[in-house]
């Protein structure tokens, strides 16, 4: 069966054929790094990482480009506020992306271009609109003639007469049509700039991603995807630019995935429910936060609050514990049993059940339901009196499979004990051992003190922290 996408551009679902047979070519729009990313930036970093672990593990070759917009009005004002310059500003915020999005699980992109680094082929596709026509400078700035573009508001379903309604020219603006937008814009006084055929200035921000997906992936690319709110006016946009200048179609596919809302409210700094990534998982753990994003299809809106991430923890630590209970049995099976190979049908057909929901526009919310439906049988299975290295095997080895396209760990690599709790949890197995059970639980509550959770299970005694 062919993977299918739910493509913006025509609202329906549509097999997947890429340009070139066996590899994808995938543009994400990428955060303006003038501050620390919120859970809204954090929803398409985790979504369209899983797409891309699904194509590779549907054998696919992913070229997958994102980007950073490092020059803007908000780094420019950010570096003032801070008595600093963009550079450094978009420096400091690029690498705590890095820090928090590789928390969450997210693999780096092939290509993470940043503007500040690609000017002049900026430049030069600005130039190349102006010279063919789709362009105008205007006292330093450049701007898009909108109506030149035939097929403008194709993605977002509006026509240009559509769009005209309630539009005007803004105070300041220097452009001949209220929906012409800016390519380039002259630089203020003691703004950054760069030298333009136009004087000093900077590109406008839709500008960017054409001329960097042009560079990076070619004129027509496979998937171009991001957050809902950029379908328009960012991708429409970016459509027009890229296909004025190519005269080709710039991306076969478009993806979008849904808003965030906190508590059943819009996410936003004025009603003071602004969540950055950054300290969230300082208090959530981040494989949680993304077992929660892809509890809930990528298309949809999710509702973040307490109540829904405790109903996902508890959850995510079902599926964790029976991973975990299997791995633990493997040390004390038996090779076979007679009962083996139902056990390990049942098994190849959750893992067909996960291919084909995947399938199905990437269901991640299906995906995870596989998971529970593969712990519920590993819990059942443990339950035999007899069980076979051969089925645990089979068990924990798609446990790990499938949880790694989802990009879900669920073993988290623990610190060493010290000597000191190493001392306890041996001294309260020897209690338990000579049935003093009441020193068994004072240990217990101590070691619980020093946020260590003894866990006595049918298959031994376990440890975490709490």
């Amino acid at each position: 069966m062919a993977i299918q996408i739910y493509n913006t551009l025509t609202r329906n679902k549509e097999d997947f054929k890429p340009i070139e047979e066996g590899k994808v070519k995938m543009y994400v729009c990428g955060p303006t790094v003038y501050n620390y990313i919120h859970i809204g930036n954090a929803r398409p970093a985790i979504v369209f990482d899983t797409v891309r672990r699904y194509f590779e593990y549907r054998g696919y070759e992913v070229n997958y480009v994102s980007n950073f917009t490092d020059v803007d009005d908000k780094l420019i004002k950010a570096a003032n506020e801070l008595g600093s310059d963009v550079p450094t500003i978009a420096d400091r915020f690029i690498n705590a992306y890095f820090e928090d999005v590789q928390e969450l699980g997210c693999k780096t992109a092939t290509n993470h271009p940043r503007v500040m680094d690609n000017m002049d082929i900026i430049i030069e596709f600005i130039d190349e609109l102006v010279k063919k026509g789709y362009a105008y400078e205007s006292e330093g700035d450049v701007y898009f003639k909108t109506k030149e573009f035939e097929g403008y508001g194709k993605l977002s379903h509006q026509s240009i007469e559509d769009l005209r309604i309630g539009e005007r020219i803004e105070v300041g603006e220097k452009k001949e049509d209220p929906l012409d937008f800016a390519l380039w814009k002259a630089a203020k006084p003691g703004e950054i700039f760069w030298e333009s055929p136009w004087g000093k200035g900077r590109p406008g921000w839709h500008i960017e991603c054409s001329a960097m997906a042009k560079k990076y992936l070619g004129d027509t690319i496979d998937i171009h995807a991001g957050g809902q709110d950029l379908s328009f006016p960012h991708h429409e946009n970016e459509i027009a630019q890229s296909e004025a200048l190519s005269g080709k179609t710039f991306s076969n596919y478009w993806m979008h995935n849904g808003y965030i809302n906190i508590d059943n409210e819009k996410m936003s700094k004025s009603l003071g429910n602004f969540v950055l990534v950054h300290d969230i998982i300082k208090i959530v753990d981040p494989m949680l936060l993304r077992f929660f994003m892809l509890s809930v299809h990528y298309r949809h809106p999710i509702n973040y609050s307490d109540e829904l991430l405790q109903e996902a923890r508890n959850g995510f630590e079902r599926i964790k514990t029976a991973y975990q209970n299997s791995k633990h049995r493997l040390e004390s099976s038996t090779n076979l049993t007679e009962d083996d190979n139902k056990w390990l049908k049942e098994i190849a057909d959750e893992k067909a059940v996960f291919t084909k929901v995947m399938d199905d526009d990437f269901n991640t919310a299906n995906a995870i339901s596989v998971l529970y439906q593969l712990a519920k049988l590993a819990n059942q299975y443990l339950l035999e009196t007899h069980t076979s290295t051969n089925v645990l095997n089979q068990l924990v080895a798609t446990f790990d499979e499938l949880s790694n396209v989802l990009g879900i760990t669920l073993v988290k690599e623990e610190a060493m004990l010290d000597d000191e709790i190493e001392a306890l949890i041996q001294k309260r197995t020897d209690a338990r051992k000579n049935r003093d059970f009441a020193l068994a639980d004072q240990i217990r509550d101590q070691l619980k003190e020093m946020n260590i959770i003894i866990e006595d299970t049918p298959q031994g005694i376990r440890w975490k922290r709490g």
